[in-house]
């Protein structure tokens, strides 16, 4: 399986694993799986760093996604073409950016925010948003 972590998956992965459903926290378990993070949700974080709003180490970035076995995912000249390009059904222009990857690579995105089932692409535990 191919995953794409949403920005507050990777956050809860990392910092509050609790909140994460136990199907999730088996499938990232598992060594076959690949589970990517994007650069979108670096900026995003870094963003909100920035304005207090979270507390990050940024500077442990890479270390973290190593230690977690993630990969990371940058942002090509068509992932931001696609990006562009979604119908508004999510303001969030991270969440348009992880959603344009995720159709682009065939990732299934994990992420508990309802309104990316709009665009079609695979959501882990989609079972669970409705």
């Amino acid at each position: 399986m191919r995953l794409l972590l949403d920005t507050h998956i990777f956050l809860w992965v990392t910092a509050d694993p609790g909140r994460l459903a136990e199907d999730l926290r088996l499938t990232l378990a598992v060594p076959e799986n690949t589970i990517f993070v994007s650069a979108a949700s670096v900026w995003e974080i870094a963003s909100k760093r920035a304005l207090g709003r979270i507390a990050f180490p940024l500077e442990e970035f890479v270390p973290i996604l190593a230690r977690a076995g993630f990969e990371p995912l940058p942002i090509s000249v068509s992932h931001a073409i696609a990006a562009g390009g979604l119908p508004r059904h999510h303001a969030d222009p991270f969440d348009r950016m992880l959603i344009a990857q995720a159709r682009a690579e065939n990732l299934t995105l994990v992420s508990e925010d309802a309104a990316f089932a709009a665009y079609g692409v695979p959501l882990f535990g989609q079972e669970r948003l409705r």
